[in-house]
């Protein structure tokens, strides 16, 4: 995942209290990267309202539609702990993954995604992370098993 994700799109202690803060928060990340238009957030709030994503474990994987892909300019991810769970629609969320897949990529993501938190333990130390280091290195050590 680091050819996607990096420290300046990650935050290990995010602010939002609703999913759309969450989601508006996600996407503001991957905005300031670089990676994609504020339309694209506005993509990724518009799926949200006709289907979640919510993947259990406490965590979101919060993306555009197809609509809005003309707007990513690459591919990347951002990541963004809370320290309190967030209310994702009656579940809890302590982290939520912002995708924009150029080129189809989102879906190579999501199953790297899938993998870490496939394992409520390996999910339990990602949401644990304090520090932007500790996310990324609990990241990195995860995903290279």
């Amino acid at each position: 995942m680091s050819d996607v994700l990096s420290a300046a799109t990650c935050r290990a202690d995010g602010r939002a209290t609703t999913y759309e803060d969450a989601i508006r928060e996600a996407g503001a990340l991957l905005v300031e990267a670089g990676a994609v238009t504020p339309a694209y957030v506005d993509g990724m709030l518009a799926r949200e309202r006709t289907m979640t994503t919510y993947m259990g474990n406490g965590l979101a994987i919060p993306h555009g539609t197809l609509e809005s892909t003309g707007e990513i300019r690459r591919s990347a991810v951002s990541v963004v702990r809370y320290p309190h769970a967030v209310d994702w629609k009656g579940s809890p969320v302590r982290v939520v993954i912002g995708i924009a897949g150029a080129d189809g990529e989102h879906l190579e993501v999501l199953s790297r995604i899938a993998l870490v938190f496939a394992d409520e333990e390996q999910a339990a130390r990602v949401a644990d992370a304090r520090t932007v280091d500790e996310l990324m290195a609990v990241l990195a050590q995860v995903n290279a098993a």
